[in-house]
């Protein structure tokens, strides 16, 4: 029987090895953010359900610095999930042949890009006309 003991490759900080991990993982990060996003979303409209006395004392609440700084954060975060959300779906979609030629990667990528950032002003504008 051999004494030598198999060679165990450490899997320590693998993702750092290689930039498109590094994205990967920051990607994924930023879906944390997401996620807590949601929450505050939910939990507002919990308080929404519960009368406006407590509608009112949630968005009083929204008002302290920590949510606001919280707010800035989540924004820059969204925004870079959403671009590498985007970046990644050329690899992962089947190809799109228009016009008897396959549609590059940043046309599908900025076209997508083109319609979150439409879809994110029409509501802007739909929600700042409920608002005045």
């Amino acid at each position: 029987m051999n004494k030598r003991r198999p060679y165990v490759r450490s899997m320590d900080g693998w993702w750092r090895r290689n930039p498109y991990f590094v994205e990967y993982m920051i990607h994924e990060g930023t879906a944390l953010f997401v996620a807590a996003y949601a929450g505050i979303l939910l939990n507002g409209l919990l308080h929404l359900s519960q009368g406006e006395a407590a509608w009112n004392a949630w968005l009083a609440a929204l008002k302290n610095p920590f949510y606001i700084g919280f707010h800035v954060l989540a924004l820059v975060a969204l925004t870079y999930h959403t671009y590498t959300w985007f970046k990644i779906m050329p690899r992962t979609m089947p190809p799109v042949v228009v016009g008897g030629q396959r549609l590059s990667a940043w046309a599908i990528t900025g076209s997508g890009l083109a319609v979150a950032s439409a879809a994110c002003l029409g509501l802007l504008a739909l929600v700042w006309g409920m608002a005045r």
